[in-house]
């Protein structure tokens, strides 16, 4: 099997979020999940400054272009390059081109392999992002993706959360 490597997609301008969401709904409805990994909008703080004020706002650092980190292959091709708001994807004629290491720095977007010896059932907190400081137990493990699923209370129930592996630490 091959290696996930990152795609740009093109799309109509102002439909990249919509694009993301219609991509992760047919990777969910076709059980795609190991071969489309993450679809991506970057994004970058910009601070403007109106009327004396300074406020923080996010852009779209490319807009009218997604990112998919991707296996290819003819199943996933055709579930991108025919998701509504897509125009094709980036490289010569109709085939694809990966983006380089080397480009994916910039964009923030690091290749940490976490080597963890966490098991289903195992107790974990949660130390960054939005949910920091939660305890919650480990449901599932995501090797590809480099993410837990884990149950925490919210609001008196059990809710499924995915967290990355770099956010949380074993009890």
């Amino acid at each position: 099997m091959s290696e996930a490597k990152w795609y740009v997609v093109h799309t109509y301008s102002g439909y990249e979020n919509k694009v993301k969401a219609n991509i992760d709904k047919t990777v969910e409805n076709r059980h795609l999940e190991a071969q489309i990994l993450e679809v991506r909008v970057p994004l970058e703080d910009v601070v403007e400054t109106k009327n004396g004020v300074q406020k923080v706002t996010q852009k779209k650092m490319f807009p009218g272009y997604v990112l998919i980190h991707m296996i290819m292959n003819d199943d996933t091709w055709y579930v991108v390059r025919n998701t509504r708001g897509v125009t094709g994807f980036v490289g010569p004629g109709s085939k694809p081109v990966p983006l380089t290491d080397e480009e994916m720095a910039p964009l923030g977007i690091r290749r940490e392999n976490y080597v963890v010896d966490y098991e289903v059932g195992d107790s974990v907190k949660v130390i960054a992002g939005a949910w920091a400081d939660t305890v919650g137990v480990v449901q599932s493990i995501n090797a590809a993706k480099q993410s837990l699923t884990i149950n925490v209370e919210l609001f008196g129930r059990e809710t499924p959360v995915e967290i990355s592996f770099a956010e949380v630490k074993k009890l």
